[in-house]
């Protein structure tokens, strides 16, 4: 008869109730032969619903010890925090609501764990394991942007809390998740970035896990912009050079600047009747913004609706992404 692995980890999964909860629970109960203690399932969302969660849990069958907590729409920070912070196994497993654990997830998942414990690797002082994230993409046909995008999770350098695994001694030494980050986006990069300055490292895992992308409307690209907000808070704590040691690439935000800049200043100067400098001014807008269009367009697939898209949120992005990122450097002006 085979001996199950030691149940060592409790499993945290921040939710607003969306449908691929119930895919994500599915898959949990049919790959349950794994080193989890319990399930802390968090809805954030501002109307919690925890008997219809409650539910959900039971239809799926998910043979854990299970809680169901509420913050309130605090955000996906608030939301790991409360559900890591119920629990006491060694080790925290971070899931995002919509992902998919592949099979042979949970007995990967002890595996991983099992190696992070091994003597060498806890005196390396590995402390996170993170999983291997994979995006489906389109085979007929190219992605379209907003898939490109999700589809960066699966070669994105740093510690996604898509699916992370993380001691709890860890999660203690650093206080757990900044919830000054409001959204899901760099809230796993400043966790990475203090657990990295306490001295822990991290040991890439093999389970793997799906991210289908999501369904998003026109202007999502746009929404995105909000989280220059949260880039001026993340320079704030660490430093500008954040990027560099986690392996990020630079962002567009540069680019940006001089688009609106000249934007700005064709508008002014025409109201001022300055028709050269107005002239000027409009002619590197428009060429600017032309080729940021068309940077996007070019991989295609060049739909109709899918080239609408682009370059309305190619005129659009640049003055947001200023407007987001002067909210962030005025909000967080005194942040340390």
């Amino acid at each position: 008869m085979p001996v199950e692995p030691p149940r060592t980890a409790d499993l945290v999964v921040p939710t607003i109730g969306r449908p691929s909860l119930d895919v994500l629970l599915a898959a949990l109960a049919r790959d349950v032969a794994a080193p989890v203690a319990s399930l802390a399932l968090v809805d954030d969302r501002p109307e919690p619903d925890s008997e219809d969660l409650a539910k959900r849990v039971a239809a799926a069958g998910f043979g854990r010890p299970t809680s169901v907590l509420t913050t309130a729409g605090r955000g996906p920070a608030a939301a790991r925090n409360a559900g890591w912070r119920s629990g006491s196994a060694p080790w925290v497993v971070f899931l995002d609501d919509d992902v998919v654990p592949q099979p042979g997830w949970g007995d990967g998942l002890a595996a991983d764990l099992a190696a992070a414990d091994a003597p060498a690797a806890v005196g390396a002082g590995v402390g996170v394991v993170p999983g291997r994230v994979h995006v489906p993409l389109p085979a007929d046909r190219s992605p379209t942007d907003w898939e490109r995008q999700v589809g960066g999770l699966a070669t994105a350098p740093g510690w996604l809390t898509a699916d992370l695994a993380v001691r709890r001694e860890a999660l203690e030494e650093v206080g757990g998740l900044d919830e000054r980050f409001p959204a899901a986006y760099r809230e796993d990069t400043d966790l990475e970035l203090r657990l990295r300055d306490a001295g822990w490292t991290g040991a890439r895992g093999l389970r793997l896990v799906h991210h289908p992308v999501g369904p998003a409307g026109r202007w999502a690209s746009l929404r995105r912009q909000r989280g220059n907000a949260d880039d001026v808070l993340l320079a704030r704590l660490h430093g500008r050079g954040w990027r560099d040691r986690t392996g990020e690439p630079r962002g567009g935000f540069g680019g940006h600047l001089v688009t609106a800049a000249a934007g700005a200043t064709a508008l002014t100067a025409l109201v001022a009747r300055r028709r050269r400098l107005a002239a000027a001014a409009a002619g590197l807008w428009a060429g600017r913004t032309s080729t940021f269009a068309w940077r996007r367009i070019a991989p295609g697939p060049r739909s109709r609706d899918e080239v609408t898209t682009m370059v309305l949120t190619s005129v659009a992005i640049p003055p947001a992404a200023v407007a987001h990122r002067a909210q962030g450097w005025w909000r967080w002006r005194a942040a340390r």
